[in-house]
């Protein structure tokens, strides 16, 4: 009976600790177990653990979105079971930050599956000038433009005032640059026209000469692929 008295002494303490933590303990009661909370170590350990707790709840809360019910629904339990279950209030609060955690990355899953970006590739042939050259490019739609990620290999580094360019062309031969770059590992190029307008890829040699049209040098040459 003494045991029995003395965990329900402990369980209330520790659910006066928690609701102090996280700030729903009542005015008449915060400043007595303030004043116990001092005068003990054991006490202010426990304070601190709770205060923890509640950190890592509200942390985990705040830096993923969580739909508005979905938080409505977790707070709602979290109240009753912390009454219910003092001495479980630290796992209780890891848990919850958890479920909000996987609810949330199930949700952006769920999202991202039914908007994947728009994507094509073009593979590149070499020509007279680079024989021995080959390489690849994937262009994807983003809300900036058409970002191109090239990788060539057999193709010099160009430097002091030499460097590579890369072109998407239409049907009727209208160029646009797309970005310039030294050597062909893990290229990044950007474009402001659509692929499906503009099929074809192309990679030059240039110099930096005040002349911005293309040297007709050509090293590289492919077509993007938008049938898929």
């Amino acid at each position: 009976m003494r045991r029995r008295r003395a965990d329900e002494g402990g369980d209330r303490e520790i659910a006066e600790l928690a609701a102090l933590a996280d700030g729903s303990l009542a005015p008449e009661q915060r400043v007595a177990l303030e004043a116990r909370v001092a005068a003990s170590s054991e006490l202010a350990d426990r304070l601190a653990e709770q205060q923890r707790a509640v950190a890592l709840t509200r942390s985990a809360a705040e830096e993923v979105v969580a739909p508005a019910a979905l938080r409505a629904r977790i707070e709602a339990q979290r109240r009753p079971h912390r009454a219910r279950s003092p001495r479980r209030f630290v796992l209780a609060g890891a848990a919850t930050a958890a479920a909000v955690v996987v609810a949330v990355g199930v949700g952006m899953s769920l999202l991202g599956s039914g908007t994947s970006a728009e994507s094509f590739h073009a593979a590149l042939a070499a020509t007279d000038l680079a024989p021995g050259a080959t390489g690849g490019a994937t262009l994807t739609k983003t809300t900036s433009g058409w970002r191109i990620e090239l990788d060539a290999a057999g193709l010099p580094r160009l430097d002091a005032g030499r460097f590579y360019e890369a072109w998407l062309r239409n049907a009727a031969g209208v160029l646009v640059p797309v970005g310039t770059f030294n050597e062909g590992t893990n290229v990044t190029l950007w474009a402001g026209v659509s692929p499906k307008d503009f099929t074809t890829l192309t990679v030059t040699r240039e110099r930096a000469d005040g002349d911005q049209t293309s040297s007709g040098e050509k090293v590289l040459v492919g077509t993007v692929d938008t049938e898929g």
